[in-house]
């Protein structure tokens, strides 16, 4: 049973790590692993990347890492990580069926220690979707965001 689709847009990272790098994103939801390109030698890198999970149990956390890709070894260096919390997300979609005027806000969502969102976050009615768009901060890392927005899609 698929709850539905989680359709992720990596946009763009943001003074990602002082010593440069390929970046690349790898998102993991339970036993489900999707990553972007790798982007050469760029500490702002633009991705610009639609990602697709299936979300079988809404309550598994969503974690997105930035990694390094090495040419030289097939270990590539964490440049840091984020958790997304899409349960506010699921929620909004569970709510808000349809019938709400175009970029109807339904709900916002404010940084805080239990999430890794460096700005404020809302939950928009768009051409009969709900979407989100947040931008991430990275933990385990010396400074890095990642933009990002968050699509959900019924099955």
């Amino acid at each position: 049973f698929t709850f539905g689709v989680l359709k992720i847009w990596v946009k763009r990272g943001i003074n990602l790590d002082v010593g440069g790098g390929d970046p690349y994103v790898v998102i993991t939801m339970a036993d489900q692993s999707v990553e972007t390109r790798v982007v050469r030698n760029d500490v702002h890198p633009i991705w610009n990347e639609v990602l697709k999970i299936y979300v079988l149990d809404p309550t598994c956390p969503v974690s997105l890492t930035v990694r390094d890709h090495n040419k030289l070894s097939n270990m590539d260096n964490k440049m840091g990580n984020a958790v997304i919390d899409i349960k506010p997300l699921v929620q909004a979609v569970t709510v808000h069926q349809n019938g709400l005027p175009n970029g109807t806000i339904i709900t916002r969502i404010l940084p805080s220690s239990s999430n890794c969102m460096s700005k404020e976050s809302s939950i928009v009615w768009e051409d009969g979707r709900v979407i989100q768009d947040m931008c991430l901060k990275l933990e385990n890392a010396e400074c890095g965001q990642v933009e990002l927005q968050l699509r959900w899609i019924d099955i």
